[in-house]
């Protein structure tokens, strides 16, 4: 019996790499203001990490991509006619890496969830 394996699909890392932008516009420099460490943010946007700006400036962008990144993996992660195969070990493994996938979306969603109350809510209130 030849059993194939397939490449393992990179949904959770693509998940939190798709997160990491609305924090490093909006949630993390407001939290370093708020702390009163607005230096630190003018330093490290000015002087060591001048292309964060970008996803600040276009923070409108930057949440709409990774909220269609969210939505594709989302359907991608609980799209109904998934199934794993019936060998044991290999159906242990694939519920094994099915669970820390939806940890990674929650978690990519809170995560986003956050960066947006930063961006859109915070400065109104």
């Amino acid at each position: 019996m030849n059993i194939t394996t397939k490449k393992p699909k990179i949904w959770g890392v693509l998940l939190l790499f798709s997160s990491i932008p609305t924090l490093l516009c909006c949630a993390i420099p407001i939290l370093f203001v708020s702390l009163g460490m607005g230096s630190v943010v003018a330093s490290l946007y000015g002087e060591y990490f001048p292309f964060l700006r970008w996803f600040g400036l276009h923070e409108n962008w930057t949440f709409g991509i990774t909220a269609f990144i969210l939505i594709c993996a989302g359907g991608v992660l609980f799209r109904c006619n998934k199934v794993c195969p019936s060998d044991s070990g290999l159906a242990q493994a694939c519920a094994s890496v099915q669970c820390w996938n939806v940890r990674f979306f929650w978690a990519a969603v809170v995560l986003w969830c956050i960066g947006a109350y930063t961006a859109f809510m915070l400065p109104i209130i």
